[in-house]
């Protein structure tokens, strides 16, 4: 066989399994942007019958609404919480030293990474219900900012670290406080930073499923990612309809999100500062 001949076939080969793992991962993706419009769905691959009497049943559903409502409440409540103290812990630590500073910083993340929601969810309902923040919003948003404001600290860190202590000295130099300091000379620098760490915050929360349904009692109150498995015919079998309808809607917002910090920010791992 020639060597171009094998060339070809070799490229053949390589595109070929391209196009496979690309129609094994797209395929899902295609049946969730069709079966909401189906009038049966099924999990089969089929030309779907157009209906939007799926989204009318997911209007008339009484939870499903309030729990996007709920998803965006927690999930915007973390991340202003993760994202100010995150901040306000990567500046302090970055700057001021202290022994064992990067220890600590290891052992937090590492903690974080090893006490996970489901071993740690006795203690966290004990701890909750001793405050009395079982069955409320702030309850749930004060647990998972905790479990992910390690994470976040660590991520920050490295971006803070990059800004010029000239910059701050400047500042200091006409009387800036600290805070000020951080407002308007760290901040602009690190909004790639805060950008990723919020995006990443909200797509943690938004798909939590254990923390919400230990704390959160009341249905009104339950987010989409617990509402989501109450989805089921009388007879215990998935309702197909609706789960596809509910997951097109609950999957969109954290979608357009993405799209639009990655376009505003594009993800880039540096910053710019304004005169």
């Amino acid at each position: 066989m020639s060597r171009p001949v094998g060339a070809l076939l070799r490229g053949v080969a390589r595109y070929t399994l391209l196009a496979l793992a690309l129609a094994f991962f797209a395929l899902p993706m295609l049946w969730l942007a069709s079966a909401p419009f189906d009038r049966n769905p099924r999990v089969t691959a089929s030309l779907p019958e157009f209906t939007l009497e799926n989204f009318r049943r997911l209007w008339e559903n009484p939870h499903a609404v309030n729990s996007l409502a709920s998803s965006v409440v927690l999930a915007v409540g973390s991340a202003v919480v993760v994202v100010t103290l995150s901040a306000l812990a990567a500046y302090a630590l970055s700057r001021v030293r202290i022994p064992g500073r990067d220890g600590l910083l290891y052992l937090l993340l590492l903690l974080s990474s090893i006490v996970t929601g489901t071993a740690a969810m006795v203690p966290v309902f004990l701890l909750a219900s001793e405050l009395g923040l079982v069955d409320s919003y702030s309850g749930v948003v004060l647990v998972l900012s905790g479990g992910l404001l390690p994470a976040a600290i660590f991520i920050l860190k490295d971006f803070t670290d990059t800004v010029p202590r000239s910059y701050e000295e400047s500042a200091r130099v006409f009387g800036a406080s600290p805070l000020r300091v951080l407002r308007d000379v760290v901040v602009p620098v690190v909004r790639p930073g805060l950008a990723t760490v919020g995006v990443w915050t909200v797509a943690q929360v938004w798909g939590n499923f254990l923390i919400p349904f230990l704390l959160l009692r009341s249905p009104d109150k339950s987010p989409a990612a617990v509402v989501m498995y109450t989805f089921y015919t009388e007879g215990g079998q998935p309702d197909l309809a609706l789960i596809s309808t509910f997951s097109l809607l609950y999957s969109l917002p954290v979608v357009l999100m993405f799209l639009f910090v990655s376009r505003r920010y594009g993800f880039r791992f540096h910053g710019g500062i304004k005169a």
